[in-house]
């Protein structure tokens, strides 16, 4: 039974290192979004499914080592603690790049929308009031 509960143990551990890594991961990638640099996004979500893939494998594969144990260690215990916490972490991180995504996705909307001068587009006057309506930054522009 010991061999089976170092089994599990050593499972654990590279799930913690995978999760460690996607934590990682997620830090660079919501750096990409900050600073606007869309080349890089790419490969982190390369390395994002990757490693994603990494953990879900481990998972079914700790599922099925769990199945078959009738003994909890106190490692394991404290392992799958760490495992849970750290999953929790890495979910919040993808949240908030998710949401960070989605606004310099509709910030470059709005600047788009008021370079080719859509109708409804958002602008301000001298006063640094928003203005809405007819926008006509670009009308009579010839280029």
């Amino acid at each position: 039974m010991a061999d089976h509960t170092s089994l599990i143990s050593s499972k654990l551990v590279m799930q913690l290192n995978c999760l460690t890594s996607l934590a990682d991961i997620l830090e660079d990638e919501l750096t990409a979004i900050a600073s606007r640099r869309g080349e890089g996004l790419k490969d982190i979500a390369k390395q994002k499914l990757a490693f994603l893939s990494q953990i879900q494998t481990l998972d079914k594969e700790l599922k099925a080592l769990f199945a078959g144990n009738d003994v909890e260690s106190d490692e394991v215990t404290s392992l799958t603690s760490d495992v849970h916490k750290l999953l929790e972490s890495c979910k919040k991180k993808n949240d908030v790049n998710a949401h960070a995504a989605h606004h310099a996705q509709l910030t470059v909307k709005q600047l788009k929308d008021i370079l080719i001068g859509v109708p409804t587009s958002t602008t301000y006057d001298q006063d640094g009031s928003v203005v809405h309506g007819n926008s006509k930054i670009v009308h009579n522009l010839k280029a």
